[in-house]
């Protein structure tokens, strides 16, 4: 319990974030728009120029790139880290960050809160992953990358913990406040809590530059890759008219152009809300759960769970682990639908700085909900006008080496049988797929 004069003291830092927030966002009473900022819309405007140039030439142009904006984060995350450790406080913000309190493992907000952080960081259900992989040979050892991936970015995100909560620490000792009271989740720990810190420091100037710069290139390499997996599907259905001379170079022009225009009205008086909405559930924990649950449901027991293993043992030349197959099968349907189950039963509306959205609110969160998923009815659709008769069937481009072998097995027992032998196209494609080069990335 604070005493008297910090209670003061926080409830000033409260009081000057949020006037912050009301000069730099100046946010309007509901959810009328209201006009648009200039200033904020000509940031927007940049970084959507900014992303343009660095994509539109093609995955060689935007790996390269990506080299400096991925690796620049980390120098800077080193540095702040270094400075972080040395404040005085520091100490009581890491006994903090490494103190676990038990009693939240039985709190199911913290298990959800966990599985969206899971399937944002690393871009499950969202098509980059796969869009990108795609560029690969045939014969790319994508589950090695998968394993690097999983234990890079879960040690990245371990590593920034010490960067942050030494700072927050410092805010702490410096207000006299307890770490619960810094230690917010969400927007208001990077552009509240966080620089708030940082303006105590020496020279703070210099280090808000480093943490923005390093904020801008963590929102650009998001951005990349968002754009070149829509750019990639899109290419990949409209082959006839995408892959021309010149061709990319307009997609890109043109989504970079439709992104801009859907991110104006978050920069108007009364965007933040909006924000708050869509980051709540636009494509949100909801949406990708369901997503998720549907994606190993079909792998693991339409197309087969054994047939995907065979598929992976022939591009990388060895069997992946057996446990995969169960986690298809059993494990991650599971988890994703009681988790599901449950965020459904706890949907509410959001609150941003005690504002209660209304009806109107309520109506967008479901139309946010529902919109991204209405895209797989739509497919089942159109492929069962298209070939009915070939639902369940692999693509006849992708190579099978065991089509006699039955496609799904539990403790030896058949599941789902064989579908019959490859056909001549499915060898000659996978022919050229192995005489192909390497794309660089």
């Amino acid at each position: 319990m604070l005493f008297a004069d910090d209670a003061v003291v926080y409830l000033c830092l409260h009081v000057q974030c949020f006037s912050h927030s009301l000069r730099v966002l100046r946010m309007s009473d509901g959810m009328s728009l209201g006009k648009v900022h200039w200033d904020l819309s000509v940031c927007l405007l940049i970084a959507w120029v900014i992303c343009y140039f660095c994509v539109f030439k093609g995955i060689k142009s935007t790996g390269k790139v990506v080299y400096f904006t991925a690796t620049f984060p980390y120098l800077m995350l080193f540095i702040l880290f270094i400075r972080g450790v040395t404040l005085p406080g520091a100490a009581e913000g890491l006994k903090y960050y490494l103190s676990p309190d038990f009693r939240k493992l039985f709190d199911p907000d913290i298990w959800r809160d966990a599985g969206t952080q899971v399937f944002f960081s690393y871009a499950v259900c969202q098509g980059v992953l796969t869009a990108l992989g795609s560029y690969n040979k045939y014969n790319y050892n994508c589950y090695r990358d998968c394993l690097a991936l999983c234990c890079l970015n879960s040690a990245t995100s371990i590593f920034a913990g010490f960067a942050v909560f030494s700072v927050l620490g410092f805010l702490a000792y410096d207000l006299n406040v307890s770490m619960e009271e810094v230690a917010a989740s969400g927007p208001g720990l990077a552009f509240i809590a966080y620089p708030r810190a940082l303006s105590m420091l020496p020279a703070p100037s210099f280090w808000a530059v480093l943490f923005f710069l390093m904020i801008l290139f963590l929102g650009l390499d998001s951005q990349f890759v968002c754009v070149e997996s829509v750019a990639t599907a899109l290419t990949d259905m409209f082959p006839r008219y995408l892959r021309r001379r010149g061709g990319r170079e307009i997609l890109i022009l043109v989504i970079a152009v439709v992104c801009f225009l859907l991110g104006l009205p978050l920069v108007c008086e009364g965007g933040i809300h909006l924000f708050t909405l869509i980051d709540a559930y636009g494509v949100s924990g909801t949406s990708l759960l369901l997503i998720a649950c549907l994606e190993t449901i079909v792998i693991g027991w339409v197309y087969g769970a054994d047939r995907f293993l065979d598929n992976i043992e022939d591009m990388i030349g060895y069997r992946p682990l057996c446990v995969w197959k169960y986690c298809w099968l059993f494990v991650t349907p599971a988890i994703c639908g009681l988790t599901l189950l449950y965020d459904l039963a706890q949907i509410r509306l959001v609150r941003y700085y005690g504002y209660q959205f209304g009806v109107s609110g309520a109506v967008l969160c479901g139309l946010l909900i529902i919109t991204p998923l209405i895209c797989i009815p739509v497919f089942i659709f159109v492929a069962l006008c298209r070939k009915p008769d070939q639902m369940t069937t692999p693509s006849s481009d992708l190579r099978q080496a065991r089509p006699h072998k039955p496609i799904l097995t539990l403790c030896n027992l058949t599941v789902l049988r064989a579908q019959g032998q490859p056909n001549r196209r499915a060898d000659e494609s996978h022919e050229k797929i192995m005489m192909e080069e390497p794309s660089g990335v």
